[in-house]
């Protein structure tokens, strides 16, 4: 497998550049693409077809990530590739799972974690 290619979605663009400087240091992965919200992230995912993990927000305008999981679950394109559910609000955890995510991280994300759970995911 070459390297994977990660989708980050947060409407707080601090957030997805701390993502992607973590996830740049891993020599696995390969291609860091950003969205500021849940619509921009359906609009990559349908026009890529290569995204291998999305790391996903929840709180965000225009559309949250409980929208986003509903829509990639419904799209027989987009409902296999693994989604890791990033947020502040623990509360939200079991309602993320239920809407199709693969995992949960709480923020602020840990490096260590967020790697080992791509790992998992992607059986790099």
């Amino acid at each position: 497998m070459g390297k994977i290619k990660v989708l980050v979605v947060d409407d707080d663009m601090i957030n997805r550049k701390l993502m992607a400087a973590m996830l740049k240091k891993h020599p696995n992965i390969g291609e860091i693409i950003e969205a500021a919200d849940g619509q921009e992230a359906i609009t990559l995912l349908r026009d890529l077809d290569d995204i291998d993990v999305v790391l996903l927000d929840i709180i965000m305008p225009i559309m949250d990530g409980i929208s986003v999981l509903q829509i990639m679950n419904s799209d027989p394109k987009l409902q296999n590739i693994p989604v890791i559910v990033l947020t502040t609000d623990e509360s939200k955890k079991t309602e993320a799972l239920n809407s199709g995510a693969n995992d949960f991280i709480a923020k602020p994300v840990r490096e260590q974690d967020i790697v080992g759970k791509i790992e998992r995911l992607t059986s790099l």
